[in-house]
């Protein structure tokens, strides 16, 4: 099982120790998290098949058996880097409420969804999450059910989170006419729709600069507002 990184490690899965084995603190798990971090780093730049697990092993700094002996085979190597990387996007969607935790106004609630939209656009827009999505949009021919359980896990957790969010917001009185199925799809495709369109042909060119990310951010929320903002009064 691989997990989401911390923001200083470069990448953005970790990996977990093997469920059935007692942990060699230092030794096994070690070897286990460097060929997973060799592995994602091939795999996001040069593609699945033109990856070999003598290239892995050989980048990992292990033998080509104990890649075996981790993980089975590339294909369930394959299988835990990407579900792992899910752990990113279940991360964001848990962490939706508590960002508009105390929000009563819709002053307040601009603030809140403008910190939102930059969060979120810059998660997406992550290089290697761009990556990540060519490569498993690249292999969904060949492992039909990987890509639509990442679909599941990532970007429809994400909707389904904010469409909890929306809905709840509405409750409140903040939000008007905000029907889940369309106000989270509404939203996130007025956010990334361009970039991430952008972002997915434009291979180690930066889409967005720090202020692009402010800008597509703040039209995204005035736009949604615009349509979905309480009326005074």
């Amino acid at each position: 099982m691989v997990e989401a990184a911390g923001p200083d490690d470069g990448l953005i899965v970790r990996i977990r120790p093997r469920a059935d084995r007692a942990p060699r603190p230092g030794v096994v798990e070690g070897k286990r998290a460097a060929i997973a971090r060799a592995a994602t780093e091939l795999f996001l730049s040069q593609g699945y098949q033109a990856t070999s697990t003598e290239q892995v092993a050989s980048t990992a700094g292990v033998s080509k058996q104990t890649v075996y002996n981790q993980f089975g085979d590339k294909e369930r190597l394959l299988r835990e880097i990407v579900l792992g990387v899910t752990a990113t996007a279940e991360a964001f969607a848990d962490g939706l409420a508590e960002g508009m935790r105390g929000v009563d106004t819709p002053v307040g609630l601009d603030a809140a969804l403008r910190t939102l939209a930059r969060r979120y656009l810059t998660t997406v827009m992550n290089p290697q999450v761009l990556a990540l999505r060519r490569l498993v949009i690249s292999e969904a021919t060949r492992f039909p059910d990987l890509a639509v359980t990442y679909y599941e896990r990532g970007p429809a957790r994400v909707l389904a989170a904010l469409g909890d969010l929306f809905a709840g917001l509405a409750e409140r009185g903040l939000l008007r006419g905000a029907d889940p199925t369309r106000a989270a799809p509404d939203f996130a495709f007025l956010l990334l729709g361009r970039a991430l369109d952008e972002g997915m042909f434009r291979v180690g060119d930066p889409v967005l600069t720090p202020a692009g990310v402010d800008q597509t951010a703040d039209h995204a929320v005035d736009v949604f507002l615009a349509l979905y903002g309480a009326r005074p009064g």
